[in-house]
């Protein structure tokens, strides 16, 4: 995989900036200016360009840290300590920015999660809209089951019922040991089958091409978000059948 890193972003960003203190040309997402070196205020700009990346889904993820690493020692605050109130305010901005974005592309799902939302497309289980809904109107909100876990999910469901009815046989506890390793092997399997699709839209050469890989990705998500609900269920009636 290839980190893609590039400094000199302008090309990222439409439109360059001027230095506030020497007046020097820069891209706009670059957070030094390579003239005078002076931090430079925040600008609005994608977790992808905060770290001079395309926006693609291959990273390398230690290069990631690295960066991470490096911009956290340059924009401490003891930097700054000397610095004017402006810089030192920016500095305190721009490690805001910095956490944000390392902690949103450092994890795959995360990552994955952010670029749909650039691309428009918010997963119904991170909807604020859907999940304000659900608490006005006292309901849990409801996700479609996946049609290939119908089956799974149905008998899932009579064994969790039996143990909220107080039916503690150990048949079905065993039963339900065994659906939460199932269940648990089927997340760590969409992480493998995730990255396909990560290939997909990092390659796609038109938007028909992207708007495939999308659909993929949303459809993984969703799923996966609804297995790991159900080893979350699935852990709490064996907790409280301990």
């Amino acid at each position: 995989m290839n980190v893609d890193v590039q400094h000199n972003s302008s090309k990222m960003i439409e439109g360059a900036a001027e230095c506030w203190s020497c007046s020097g040309a820069l891209a706009v997402s670059e957070h030094f200016c390579s003239t005078c070196g002076k931090v430079q205020p925040v600008r609005p700009m994608t977790h992808f360009q905060f770290f001079g990346l395309r926006k693609k889904l291959n990273l390398n993820e230690q290069q990631l840290q690295k960066e991470f690493y490096a911009l956290s020692r340059k924009l401490h605050p003891d930097v700054y300590a000397r610095a004017t109130a402006n810089e030192q305010e920016w500095s305190l901005q721009k490690t805001s920015q910095l956490n944000d974005a390392y902690r949103t592309l450092k994890d795959p799902i995360t990552r994955t999660q952010y670029l749909l939302s650039l691309e428009g497309i918010q997963l119904e289980e991170q909807s604020k809209s859907a999940t304000d809904a659900a608490r006005q109107s006292g309901e849990e909100k409801k996700q479609v089951v996946p049609p290939e876990l119908l089956e799974e999910v149905f008998e899932l469901n009579m064994q969790l019922q039996e143990l909220k009815m107080g039916e503690r046989d150990p048949e079905t506890i065993a039963q339900l040991e065994s659906a939460k390793k199932n269940f648990e092997q089927k997340l760590d399997d969409s992480n493998f089958e995730l990255r396909k699709y990560w290939d997909a839209w990092d390659n796609a050469k038109d938007s028909e091409s992207e708007k495939k890989a999308m659909d993929e990705m949303v459809a993984l998500l969703n799923r996966r978000s609804y297995i790991r609900n159900l080893v979350r269920d699935v852990n709490a009636a064996l907790s409280e059948a301990a």
